[in-house]
């Protein structure tokens, strides 16, 4: 009698079935795909609180240019106990774009970026990055890719009206950076798969750095719905006042892929 070893994850989405570069070849073309993100919670009785959270990733492919459209928001509150008024404890919206001009071997890449963030708790009315650089892929194998992005870029912020400047401190803050990024996604088995995104920006200006990375598992629950498993932290070296460094947050969603 023979004995095969069995992969524990081997039964265990769509996402695991295809690599990202085959999602791209099988929808390149099309005018939009991608996934959409979304998790709720809701407590009564001795705490009453909820918290809301939607995210997008979605794509645009053709032949020379690849586009990329990404939405984070997170809206959380809680009732006072002494008051009976809700008091908001997060509310956080992220939005980004990235074009991309795919030019000789497979994966390499022109591509300019964007974003636009507004955080109610890091002491900033917005926090915005531009960049333009050069992507390409850094490994290939059978379960693994790895692929960056690197390139030169601005950003620029501006301080909340409440808060009380300090001594040569300007309200809207702007300088040169270098942005960085690196995703590594592993296709643990058919159905399921890990990603790893990584970014960082360091300003050349004496602004600081900003930092981001995202680990998620994503799993298949039915056709076209998924559960994500996430843990994503944030970095600002140089933060307002009285706020500090580092945020993290682990949540577990649903996602709901279309095309």
């Amino acid at each position: 009698m023979r004995v095969y070893a069995v992969d524990p994850f081997e039964d265990f989405h769509k996402y695991g079935e295809l690599s990202e570069e085959e999602i791209h070849e099988l929808h390149k073309g099309e005018f939009l795909y991608g996934d959409i993100e979304f998790g709720f919670i809701a407590n009564s009785g001795n705490t009453k609180n909820s918290s809301f959270k939607l995210q997008s990733n979605l794509y645009q492919d053709f032949q020379h240019w690849r586009n990329q459209f990404k939405l984070d928001g997170h809206y959380a509150d809680e009732e006072n106990a002494e008051t009976g008024v809700d008091d908001e404890t997060a509310s956080r919206y992220f939005l980004s774009a990235q074009t991309s001009y795919k030019f000789g071997v497979d994966n390499e890449s022109f591509f300019l970026y964007g974003d636009y963030e507004v955080d109610e708790f890091n002491g900033r009315e917005y926090t915005t990055t531009f960049a333009l650089g050069y992507g390409n892929r850094l490994f290939e194998g059978r379960k693994n890719t790895v692929d960056f992005t690197v390139g030169p870029g601005i950003s620029m912020y501006r301080v909340e009206n409440e808060t009380e400047l300090e001594p040569g401190q300007k309200r809207v803050e702007r300088g040169e950076l270098l942005r960085l990024s690196l995703q590594w996604e592993r296709n643990v088995s058919k159905r399921t798969r890990f990603n790893q995104d990584f970014s960082y920006a360091q300003s050349v200006s004496g602004l600081g750095g900003r930092g981001f990375s995202e680990t998620s598992l994503i799993s298949q629950v039915i056709e076209g719905l998924s559960l994500k498993v996430s843990y994503t932290y944030r970095y600002n070296s140089q933060p307002e006042e009285d706020k500090r460094k580092v945020d993290t947050e682990l949540g577990v969603t649903f996602v709901y892929s279309f095309d």
